[in-house]
C-alpha cells in the first residue's frame, strides 16, 4: 500500500535526521567539527493519476560550511602566528638591555667614572686598579649581551626547524586526506569527518605560514604559499627544508615534483615569516650595533692610550708609550671584547708629556665618552647615548609588536566566532531538532499503524 510506503520513507528519513543531530551533539566540544543536517526532499508521484507522491528521501547530508569564513580564519591564523612568535624574544631583550644594574650604559658610565676619579691622584695604584676592574666588568657586559644574542639566534633557528618539520607533517596529511576525500565522494560516501580533519590541518599549517587555498571539483583542495609556490596539488605534495648552506646559516627551500625552489623566509608569513623577519630585521642588526659600539670604544681608548705616556719603570727614567687596553674580536664570539693580557694598572698612559702628575691624556680619555660614533641602525650618536637609543628603539619595536599582536588576536577570535556561528554546533538548536525529528518518526509510525488497521479491516470485510 502507498500509505505504508510513504510512512516508512518518512520514518527512515527521520532516523537519518536524528542520527545527524546525535552526531552533532556528540561532537559539541570537538575542535574543528562542522555540523551536519539531513536534506529532505519529497519523492514525486508515479504514473498513476491518483498518486499523491512516494514519500520522502534524504537526498544528501549537508555540511554547514562557509568557505569565505574559513579563508578569513586561516588568514588571521597567519597574522597571529607572525607576531606571537617574536614577542617573547623582544621581551627578553627588553628585560636584559633595560636592566639598570646590568645595562651597557651603566657599565660604560662606571668605566668613565673610574677614569674621572683618577684625575685627583693619577699615580694612585688603587684608583688605577679600579679603572682596570671597571674595564673588565664593562667588557663582560658586552660579552654577556652578545651571548644573549647568540642564544636567541640559535633558538630562532632551532624553532624554525621544528616548525618546518611540523609543517611537512601537516602538508603530507592534507594531501593524503585529499586522496581519501576524492575516493569517498566518488563512491557516494560521506567525507565530512575527513574534510574536517583536512581543514583543521590547513588551519594548523596557516599559523606557520600564509597560505592560498583553492577548491577543486573532485572535493580536493590545493594549498600554496602566498608567494605562489604550490605545497599541495590534489594528492601530491611538496617538502619544506631549512638547512645551513655555504652562504647562509639556514636556507629555506621547497622541493615539489623533483624541482627545488629557494624561498625567502621573511616573505612566508605566519610563524616562519615572523621569526625570519625578527632575525634579519631586529636581532642581527642589533647585535651588529652592539658590536660596533664595542669596536669603536675599544679603538678610541686604545688609540688614545697609545698617544699618551705611562710612568717610567725603574731603573729606566724614560716614560714609555701606552699599550692597548682592549682586544676586540669580530664575528660574534663569546669574548668579543676583553682586557688585553697582560695589562696591569701601571700600564695606563695618563700623561701627555711624561711629567709626574700630568693628566693631559687622561682628560682626553675621559672625553671619549662624549665623542661621536657610527652605529648601523641609528647613525651618528654620542658614545654615552648609543646604548640608550638602541634600548629605546627596541622598546618601540616591542610595543608596536604587542599592539599588532593584540589586534591580530582580536581578529583571530572574531574569525573563529564567525566560523562557529555557521559551522559550530548549537546545543539549543540541536535539542529542537531532536524533538522535531522524534515527532516526525512517531507520526510516521502512527501512519503505519493506521494503515495496518485499514488493511485488517479490509481483509475482515472480504472474509
Amino acid at each position: 500500500m502507498a500509505i505504508i510506503n510513504n510512512a516508512l520513507s518518512g520514518a527512515l528519513a527521520a532516523q537519518v535526521a536524528l542520527s545527524a543531530s546525535s552526531q552533532n551533539i556528540a561532537n559539541l566540544q570537538t575542535k574543528g567539527y562542522t555540523r551536519q543536517s539531513a536534506l529532505l526532499t519529497a519523492m514525486g508521484p508515479d504514473a498513476s493519476p491518483r498518486s499523491a507522491g512516494n514519500g520522502v528521501q534524504v537526498s544528501s547530508l549537508l555540511r554547514f560550511s562557509d568557505n569565505y569564513k574559513s579563508q578569513a580564519m586561516w588568514r588571521a591564523a597567519a597574522e597571529l602566528g607572525a607576531h606571537s612568535q617574536t614577542q617573547p624574544y623582544l621581551s627578553q631583550l627588553e628585560n636584559v638591555m633595560g636592566d639598570e644594574t646590568a645595562s651597557l650604559s651603566a657599565g660604560i658610565d662606571q668605566f668613565f667614572g673610574a677614569l674621572n676619579a683618577v684625575a685627583g691622584d693619577p699615580g694612585s695604584t688603587p684608583l688605577r686598579q679600579q679603572v682596570l676592574t671597571s674595564a673588565g666588568l664593562m667588557a663582560e657586559r658586552f660579552n654577556g649581551l652578545n651571548n644573549v644574542f647568540n642564544s636567541q639566534l640559535q633558538s630562532v633557528r632551532n624553532q624554525r626547524s621544528a616548525i618546518v618539520d611540523s609543517a611537512n607533517s601537516q602538508i603530507a596529511s592534507i594531501a593524503r586526506l585529499n586522496q581519501q576525500i576524492s575516493e569517498a565522494q566518488a563512491g557516494g560516501l560521506s567525507a565530512s569527518a575527513m574534510i574536517d580533519a583536512r581543514d583543521q590541518a590547513i588551519d594548523d599549517l596557516a599559523s606557520k605560514m600564509a597560505l592560498e587555498v583553492s577548491d577543486n571539483g573532485d572535493g580536493t583542495r590545493d594549498v600554496s604559499l602566498k608567494t605562489g609556490q604550490a605545497l599541495v596539488l590534489g594528492s601530491k605534495h611538496g617538502t619544506l627544508t631549512a638547512a645551513p648552506t655555504a652562504t647562509s646559516p639556514q636556507e629555506f627551500s621547497l622541493n615539489f615534483a623533483g624541482t627545488k625552489f629557494v624561498l625567502d623566509a621573511a616573505k612566508l608569513g605566519g610563524q616562519l615569516g615572523g621569526l625570519a623577519k625578527y632575525e634579519t630585521e631586529k636581532l642581527v642588526p642589533m647585535q651588529g650595533d652592539i658590536a660596533a659600539i664595542a669596536e669603536q670604544l675599544a679603538k678610541k681608548v686604545n688609540d688614545q692610550l697609545a698617544a699618551g705616556l705611562k710612568p717610567a719603570v725603574p731603573p729606566s727614567t724614560t716614560p714609555t708609550a701606552g699599550a692597548p687596553l682592549f682586544v676586540f674580536t669580530a664575528g660574534g664570539n663569546a669574548d668579543m671584547l676583553k682586557v688585553a693580557t697582560p695589562f696591569v694598572a701601571e700600564d695606563f698612559a695618563f700623561s701627555s708629556d711624561g711629567a709626574p702628575g700630568d693628566t693631559g691624556n687622561l682628560q682626553k680619555l675621559v672625553a671619549i665618552k662624549t665623542q661621536s660614533i657610527t652605529v648601523g641602525t641609528i647613525g651618528n650618536v654620542l658614545l654615552s647615548d648609543a646604548d640608550t637609543q638602541i634600548v629605546g628603539k627596541l622598546g618601540v619595536d616591542s610595543q608596536l609588536n604587542k599592539a599588532a599582536l593584540k589586534t591580530t588576536q582580536t581578529v583571530r577570535t572574531q574569525s573563529l566566532d564567525d566560523w562557529q556561528s555557521t559551522s559550530g554546533v548549537n546545543q539549543d538548536e540541536e535539542a529542537v531538532n531532536l524533538v522535531e525529528y522524534q515527532n516526525m518518526y512517531q507520526a510516521n509510525l502512527k501512519v503505519i499503524s493506521i494503515a495496518n488497521q485499514l488493511f485488517d479491516a479490509t481483509l475482515a470485510m472480504m472474509g
